[in-house]
């Protein structure tokens, strides 16, 4: 016999429930299939170049930390012998200068000030 069900005078015949797929176009979607992955081929390829710039950039400044270790390295070996490396004598009389230069700077705009506060006009 037949499966066909009567329901309400109406004649149901058995199937899958529920919404039935819509009927998309299949070369629109394929085409949107390979949009999307050009796209995540595309995302996917500003990542990395940024990761190694950030990479590169990293390792740019891990040598140059290296190299300034190295150079307090040598100091510490010259000052071990009793002598003071040049490179530190001129760093401490470029700090005496420019403090010397900060006090004398301070003490004429003090004595600027004090002489308008003084003067009343």
């Amino acid at each position: 016999m037949d499966d066909s069900k009567v329901v309400g005078g109406k004649v149901k015949k058995p199937g899958k429930r529920g919404r039935k797929p819509a009927k998309i176009d299949l070369k629109a979607k394929l085409e949107r299939s390979r949009q999307s992955a050009r796209e995540c081929r595309a995302r996917k390829k500003l990542r990395y170049q940024y990761l190694e710039e950030l990479v590169s950039s990293r390792e740019r400044a891990i040598c140059a930390l290296r190299e300034e270790l190295e150079m307090y390295k040598q100091w510490c070996m010259v000052m071990d012998q009793g002598k003071i490396p040049s490179e530190i004598k001129a760093l401490l009389t470029g700090e005496e200068q420019g403090k010397t230069q900060q006090n004398s700077t301070k003490l004429t705009k003090a004595g600027k000030t004090e002489a308008n506060s003084s003067n009343p006009w």
